[in-house]
């Protein structure tokens, strides 16, 4: 008999399912075994990916209903977990979900601007705070792209178009040999405008061109020790930024980058009882706004553009000590953020150091893990222009877990855990006039959450399946007040109370036959009890009280793969611009409907040139049901799109 944890593959080999064995590194900072986990932790691997229609973190996220999506028109799209969402332009720490590439972050909270086909190993998502181990926004969650190494010889090369006169390119290198591995790709997308589900044609929703360039080079010049750089361009231009459908108007689009480079050391001793890494990373996260001019209907770059522009600079230090019975992580932060923007605030820096520790201990023959942690961050921030002055803070941050493993199969698992987002610089330290005087309150208090969960991990053979419960109590939200002589500041004023419940189930149906095919359903979800702000008692605005994906995956586990995916986006309670009016121009609150959107892939090898590679062809359908729906209301998605390509492999 196999063991509880495997499955027979097709060529008769032993081949592992997702297990409780399944080695992640977002929640320790390091590599642990899944089993060892006490947080809810969700893995999209490369299987997965590929398996997808999407090319961005934003579309692979919006398929999976990891949580919250407001995605618009024009490459911009927002992530939330529980109630909290990531920050979509400018500086990422004011956000209350947290992007990471390889453990670092990535300084943009638009999920739309990080393409993921051709150059991600696994995405792994923390569902739940994680701001010991990543400091401020990390309230909600966090999700680290974990990118491809070359391990082995090989290339690819492949294309395809689609509707709205979509094209796509993409190209791709893997080496290893003699201590050195290299992993590159290249990929190049553009599209004109689409049409709704309604039939309308929704004008400037194309975009003229995107392209990302990914190069990891690595050379390990002793044995576990490894140096290595990483460089990624993310380029948009001409992305169209529509209004309300009603308006369909032409006037605004946006050029959108996104550029880092990382590099890294990384080394251990035999038999891994030590380990250690240090890096140096440096990056820039721009969105510039064009207005066109009604007077030149053929041009969109004569009008004067708005900028918001990040400049990333940050280090990283960690060693980390493991043990049968003990493992130690400590680590050291920097990261310094200075913002350009042609608004106000214009010019402001920040200065986050840090210091973490971060435990695990092992008992009954590691069934019983004990984790726990803290971490201290010191902020300085600093308003250059058009007035402003210093400030700092601090923010200290624990959180304790435990994990019992009742049998091989079966771990039950509990967590507390805090989260903060830092007061933005303007916040702290403003003191401009412009009709009104805008003035920092240096006594703000970060926002702070405190979150319990308690759930269960089960993985026996080919059946997976995992739920968690969970409370939390968000308070300290800092708002913009008004003050008797036309002053305006910020306060701690607002909280929120968000529980709910969250799972995932699979099954390979397949590996209980001798047919040789996976055949896997699959379903994962989470539904919020309680959403409310503690002010008003009302349902939080732009948060859906469900979300669920569910689907099928079927494959030969060799050249042919078939994926059905369905997403239900629940109702929600949002402001309806469109209503606005006079006197107040306030914007009515209105209930916006749930909606499923159905998407499907399909591959299979066509030729095998043997030792020369082979070709493959892949069709999709997104939107198959050619659904009329929005993420953002007033701002329909695409209808039903049909895609064609060919990729070639050697």
């Amino acid at each position: 008999m196999l063991p509880l944890d495997q499955t027979l593959a097709a060529d008769g080999d032993v081949k592992a399912a997702l297990t409780l064995d399944e080695i992640v590194v977002t929640a320790s900072r390091v590599e642990e075994k899944a089993k060892e986990v006490t947080a809810n932790i969700t893995v999209i691997d490369e299987e997965e990916i590929k398996a997808s229609s999407a090319h961005t973190l934003g579309e692979i996220l919006a398929e999976k209903a990891v949580g919250h999506i407001q995605n618009y028109p024009g490459a911009l799209t927002a992530v939330g977990i529980r109630g909290f969402r990531t920050e979509t332009h400018g500086n990422d720490l004011m956000g209350h979900v947290l992007i990471l590439i390889n453990g670092r972050r990535a300084a943009t909270g638009n999920a739309a601007k990080l393409m993921i086909r051709n150059n991600v190993e696994r995405i792994e998502i923390i569902r739940g705070p994680a701001s010991v181990q990543y400091g401020s926004a990390a309230m909600g969650g966090v999700v680290n792209i974990i990118t491809k190494r070359g391990v082995d010889n090989s290339a690819f090369l492949e294309g395809g178009l689609a509707s709205w006169e979509y094209d796509a390119e993409a190209m791709g290198l893997s080496a290893n040999t003699k201590g050195v591995d290299f992993y590159g790709t290249y990929e190049h997308r553009s599209m004109d405008d689409y049409d709704t589900a309604s039939g309308d044609q929704y004008e400037n929703t194309g975009f003229s061109r995107q392209e990302n360039v990914y190069v990891n080079l690595g050379y390990e010049f002793l044995p576990g020790h490894r140096i290595g750089v990483i460089y990624n361009d993310y380029d948009g231009e001409g992305i169209g930024d529509p209004g309300y459908l009603a308006k369909n108007d032409l006037d605004d689009y946006k050029d959108a980058d996104n550029e880092s480079l990382d590099f890294m050391y990384e080394g251990r001793t035999p038999g891994g009882t030590f380990s250690w890494m240090a890096r140096y990373f440096d990056g820039e996260d721009e969105d510039t706004w064009f207005d066109r001019m009604s007077s030149d209907p053929d041009g969109w770059d004569d009008g004067i553009p708005t900028l918001t522009k990040t400049e990333q600079e940050g280090a990283q230090a960690q060693v980390a000590f493991d043990t049968d019975h003990v493992g130690l992580v400590a680590g050291f932060n920097w990261d310094n953020y200075e913002i350009d923007a042609t608004y106000d605030p214009k010019k402001s820096e920040y200065d986050n150091t840090a210091g973490y520790l971060l435990g695990k201990l092992r008992f009954l023959d590691e069934r019983l893990i004990f984790t726990g942690g803290f971490r201290i961050d010191w902020y300085d921030v600093e308003m250059k222009e058009p007035r402003g002055r210093n400030e700092d803070d601090q923010e200290i941050t624990p959180r304790l877990g435990v994990a019992f493993l009742l049998t091989d199969y079966l771990k039950l698992r509990a967590n507390y855990g805090e989260g903060f987002r830092m007061p933005a610089a303007n916040e702290l330290a403003y003191d401009y006039t412009s009709y009104v005087h805008y003035l920092g309150n240096p006594d703000l208090d970060p926002e702070k959450s405190e979150t319990w969960e308690v759930g269960f991990d089960l993985s026996r053979r080919s059946f997976n399946a995992s739920m968690t419960f969970f409370w939390t109590d968000f308070k300290d939200k800092i708002q913009s007040v008004s003050r008797p002589g036309g002053i305006m500041t910020w306060e701690n004023t607002g909280g929120a109370d968000i529980d709910g419940l969250e799972g995932e189930i699979s099954w390979d149906i397949g590996g209980f036959f001798p047919w040789g095919y996976e055949i896997r359903p699959y379903a994962n979800f989470t539904y919020l009890f309680k959403y409310e702000d503690d002010e008003t008692g009302k349902d939080l605005l732009y948060t859906e009280e469900a979300n669920v994906s569910y689907g099928l995956r079927v494959s030969n586990r060799k050249d042919f793969t078939a994926a059905l995916n369905l997403a239900y986006t629940g109702k929600k309670d949002v402001d309806d611009w469109l209503g606005a009016g006079p006197p107040t121009w306030v914007a009515p609150v209105v209930e916006e409907g749930g909606f499923t959107v159905a998407n499907l892939t399909m591959s299979k090898k066509i030729l095998d040139f043997d030792r020369f590679g082979g070709l493959t062809l892949r069709g999709e359908i997104n939107n198959l049901f050619d659904k009329d729906y929005e993420y953002v209301k007033n701002y329909p998605m695409p209808g039903r799109s049909f895609f064609l390509g060919l990729r070639y492999d050697i």
